[in-house]
């Protein structure tokens, strides 16, 4: 069975019933047992579903890195070492400050104007992009691992995933600039309903490069993408493919007993393996378009280590960068918040039946009930974009800002109608380890406390050992 792991127009596609999917571990060997706490489905909604099995969604984060287990992985991807050098050929683009990037309308020099889409240049991509790639070492009590982050800020804040730093000791982890130079970061904040999280950097350099975050809203299926991290605990590696889907619904399950990630993310083709987790994907012009996450494997047993199968999944730029500079600027991520449990069905109108989310339970006073949503109900897009079941419309939610209308389509009586909706806030604190929490309606889908379908929930024996 093959599993997938947590590291436009038309009817977007679902992935196939029996794939599993990760989040990819940070490479790093753990003291204790992998986590076989069942989790539930609502993190971004309590979610029920039908009988369909889900997959689960593995870390991409690595354990210590020896012979064996890379050969073990057996990865057939062809990978390649960044060039470490500080100034890239064609000029790194320096941001000031992360907290408005891509957010204030202005135009952003690319890092390689000459790299297109239709002529990739990555050798002189990954030398004007390198140097604001890092490596995160991290020590919990369960043992140690490695995970990889992306330069936010030329001041020293370092965005990674959740699932990297969360329960690091003393929320202090180690980073690892391209050159060697290492140094202390604390963390700022931690997003667990989005696994992301920020660290700030002891002392930054003078010298930091800040990388350029691009539109992932522009991102196409095709065009060519290139991601960098630390497989295996390998630092400095790029490898490269395509876009092979986005907006992909994708349920991640997490180590820490927290309720799956649910995100609409970029799917790729390019090798994605343990310790990648944190780290930038890249578009042919050397801006970051995603943060890589999680990865399909064919393993389904608990003792198995998968790698790379070609379906690798990175959460949006437009939401990395809206949650981060939230964290950076107050240590807490808001949430948008609709109010609705959900199922999979179809809705039909005007004789069209079409996939989408059915509305179970609306609560009381909440967003969707001052719309006039109802119960049955069949959300089958928003604003335009296709809905194809609850993990759609709740990724779609996630990615929105609080507080912003969207226009739902639904289908009523076999009717196809337009409802305004003005979300609401949903205020989650997660800046440190104590503080982290999730009370299961963060997504914005509060209502039941998830399906009690074992096939409707991630199995947590998928995940890759070291951080999850």
């Amino acid at each position: 069975m093959t599993t997938p792991h947590h590291t436009g127009p038309g009817p977007v596609p679902r992935p196939p019933q029996d794939v599993p999917t990760t989040q990819l571990p940070r490479v790093g060997h753990t003291t204790g047992p992998w986590s076989a706490t069942t989790a539930t489905a609502e993190t971004a909604a309590p979610v029920t579903t039908g009988p369909r099995r889900r997959g689960v969604l593995l870390p991409v984060t690595a354990t210590a890195f020896t012979a064996a287990l890379l050969a073990s992985l057996g990865t057939a991807a062809a990978t390649g070492a960044f060039d470490t050098t500080a100034d890239g050929a064609q000029g790194t683009a320096v941001s000031s400050t992360f907290a408005t990037l891509g957010q204030d309308g202005s135009t952003v020099t690319v890092p390689v104007a000459s790299s297109t889409v239709t002529n990739p240049d990555w050798q002189a991509v990954t030398d004007a992009v390198a140097p604001a790639v890092v490596s995160i070492q991290v020590t919990t009590d369960a043992g140690s691992g490695v995970g990889s982050g992306v330069v936010l800020s030329d001041d020293g804040q370092i965005l990674t995933n959740n699932h990297v730093v969360e329960g690091a000791v003393d929320d202090t982890v180690q980073v690892v600039l391209a050159d060697g130079r290492v140094y202390s970061a604390t963390i700022t904040g931690l997003d667990p309903s989005t696994d992301l999280a920020v660290v700030q950097l002891t002392d930054a350099p003078d010298d930091l490069v800040a990388a350029v975050f691009g539109d992932s809203d522009a991102v196409e299926v095709g065009e060519p993408v290139m991601a960098m991290g630390n497989p295996l605990g390998l630092s400095n590696t790029a490898t490269t493919g395509i876009v092979s889907a986005v907006d992909r619904p994708v349920s991640t399950a997490t180590t820490s007993g927290d309720a799956p990630v649910v995100t609409n993310a970029v799917q790729i083709d390019a090798a994605i393996n343990p310790g990648n987790s944190g780290g930038p994907l890249f578009n042919a012009s050397g801006e970051v378009i995603g943060i890589s996450s999680s990865i399909a494997t064919m393993s389904s047993g608990a003792s198995s280590q998968g790698g790379s199968i070609g379906l690798g999944f990175a959460i949006p730029s437009n939401l990395a960068t809206s949650i981060g500079a939230q964290l950076v600027e107050d240590g807490t991520a808001e949430h948008a918040f609709l109010g609705v449990s959900l199922s999979d069905g179809t809705g039909t109108a005007d004789g069209t039946t079409r996939q989408g989310a059915v509305v179970e339970q609306v609560s009381a006073g909440s967003p969707a009930a001052e719309a006039g949503l109802e119960e049955g109900d069949v959300v089958v897009a928003l604003d335009g974009k296709v809905v194809t079941g609850a993990e759609s419309l709740t990724g779609f939610v996630r990615a929105q800002s609080a507080d912003t209308e969207v226009t739902l389509t639904i289908t009523r009586d076999d009717e196809a109608l337009d409802v305004p909706v003005t979300l609401a806030t949903k205020v989650e604190e997660a800046t440190s380890n104590e503080g982290s929490t999730d009370d299961g309606s963060s997504g914005g889908f509060p209502g039941r406390s998830g399906s009690d379908d074992p096939g409707a929930i991630p199995d947590l024996g998928q995940l890759l050992p070291g951080r999850g």
